[in-house]
C-alpha cells in the first residue's frame, strides 16, 4: 500500500516528467516547423493538415525517440530540488532508509516503462506510419528519392526465387521478371513476363506478355498475355529504408522478421534491432532512473546545476553507446540482441555503483 511520502514522490515525478516533455515537444516542433515550413508551402499544406495529418503523430514518435532522456531529467530535477531545500535529510531524520526512499521512485519509472512498452509496440508505429506517409507528399526531400531498382535478386522461400530486371518502387511496376522454383538442385518451374505489377486491394500480382513452363508435370512451353500469381513478396516490406521499420507493430515486425529469414534474406538486422530496441528501452527507463537518483539526492553547495550537469553528460553518454552499439549491429559486426542490451547493462553497473556509494 503507498504511503503519503509514495504519493508525494510519484507525484512530483510524473508531473515533472509530463511537463518537461510537453514544454521540450512544443520547443521541437517549432522548430521542425522552421525548418520545413517552405516545403510545406511549397506543396500546399494547409494549416488543419499540419495539425492532425502531421504534428499530432510528430509528438508520439518525438516521445518514443527521447522518452529516457525525459526520464532521466526529470529525475535529476525533481530530486536535486528536493536535496536543496533538505527535504531528503528530513525523510531519512525521520527514519525512512535510503533504500526505501528509492521505492516510489522505481514504482514512477515503472509506470513509465510500461507506458513506454506499450507506445513502442502499438501507438508509436502507427503515428510512425502517418508521418511517413505525410513526409513521402510534402516534404520534397522525401519525395525525390530514387524510385528505380535494378537487378533485383530475391529468395522469396526455400527454393523460390525472384529477379526482376527493373523496378518502380513508386508504382510497383516491374520488367524483365522470372520466377524459378527448384526441389533441390533440378529446376522443376520457371515462368518469365516482359512486365509484371502489385494490385493494392487483391495483393496479387499481374504478369503481362509471360511464357511458363513446368517441367515436372509438362514441359511444354505456355504463353499469355496477363495472368495474376500470388507470390510472397510484398514491395513495402522489401523496399523499406531504415527510417521506417519503425513503422511496424511488434506483431507485424516479428511476421516479417519471420519471412525474411525464410526467404533466406541476408540483412535483417534492422528489422532486429529495432524488436529487441522495444523491449530493452523499457527497462532502460528503470536503469536511469536509478542513475539520475545516485547522483542529485545529495545536498551540494553549488546547487541543481552540477547535478543537472553530470547528469546530463551520463544522459547522452548513455545515448551515445546505444547509438554506437546499434551501428556495430547493423554492419553484422554484433549480434543485436547483444548489441541493444550492452548500453543496459553498463549503465546498470553504474547505476548499482551510484546507489551504493551515494551519501546516506
Amino acid at each position: 500500500m503507498l504511503k503519503k511520502l509514495d504519493r508525494y514522490i510519484i507525484s512530483k515525478f510524473l508531473s515533472t516528467f509530463f511537463y518537461s516533455l510537453g514544454l521540450i515537444s512544443a520547443v521541437s516542433i517549432i522548430i521542425d516547423l522552421a525548418e520545413k515550413i517552405d516545403d510545406f508551402i511549397q506543396n500546399n499544406a494547409s494549416t488543419h493538415q499540419l495539425i492532425f495529418d502531421y504534428y499530432i503523430y510528430f509528438i508520439p514518435w518525438f516521445y518514443n525517440l527521447f522518452n529516457n532522456l525525459f526520464v532521466f531529467i526529470s529525475v535529476i530535477f525533481f530530486t536535486s530540488r528536493l536535496a536543496m531545500n533538505s527535504e531528503i535529510i528530513a525523510m531519512l531524520a525521520g527514519g525512512v532508509s535510503f533504500r526505501r526512499l528509492l521505492r516510489p521512485y522505481m514504482i514512477a519509472a515503472s509506470i513509465l516503462a510500461v507506458l513506454s512498452y506499450f507506445m513502442n509496440t502499438w501507438v508509436t508505429p502507427y503515428c510512425n506510419e502517418q508521418k511517413v506517409a505525410f513526409e513521402n507528399q510534402y516534404i520534397n526531400g522525401r519525395r525525390h528519392e530514387e524510385q528505380w531498382m535494378r537487378n533485383v535478386h530475391r529468395q522469396l522461400q526455400p527454393g523460390v526465387y525472384m529477379f526482376i530486371d527493373n523496378f518502380s518502387k513508386r508504382d510497383s511496376i516491374g520488367y524483365k521478371f522470372t520466377l524459378e522454383k527448384f526441389e533441390g538442385r533440378e529446376l522443376v518451374y520457371k515462368l518469365a513476363s516482359e512486365r509484371f505489377s502489385f494490385d493494392q486491394e487483391t495483393g496479387k500480382w499481374r504478369v503481362e506478355n509471360y511464357t511458363e513452363r513446368d517441367f515436372k508435370s509438362d514441359s511444354s512451353l505456355r504463353k499469355g498475355e496477363n495472368k495474376d500469381i500470388d507470390i510472397a513478396f510484398n514491395p513495402h516490406e522489401f523496399f523499406l529504408r531504415k527510417d521506417d521499420v519503425g513503422i511496424y507493430s511488434t506483431p507485424e515486425l516479428n511476421r516479417i522478421i519471420k519471412a525474411e529469414k525464410m526467404r533466406g534474406a541476408e540483412k535483417i538486422e534492422f528489422y532486429l534491432v529495432e524488436k529487441y530496441r522495444r523491449l530493452a528501452m523499457p527497462f532502460s527507463t528503470l536503469i536511469l532512473t536509478l542513475i539520475g537518483f545516485g547522483i542529485s539526492s545529495r545536498k551540494m553547495k553549488s546547487g541543481i546545476g552540477m547535478h543537472l550537469g553530470f547528469g546530463l553528460a551520463l544522459a547522452f553518454s548513455f545515448i551515445f553507446v546505444s547509438q554506437l552499439t546499434f551501428t556495430f549491429a547493423y554492419s553484422g559486426d554484433l549480434p543485436p540482441l547483444l548489441a541493444v542490451w550492452i548500453p543496459n547493462i553498463i549503465y546498470l553497473v553504474i547505476g548499482l555503483v551510484l546507489f551504493r556509494y551515494a551519501p546516506k
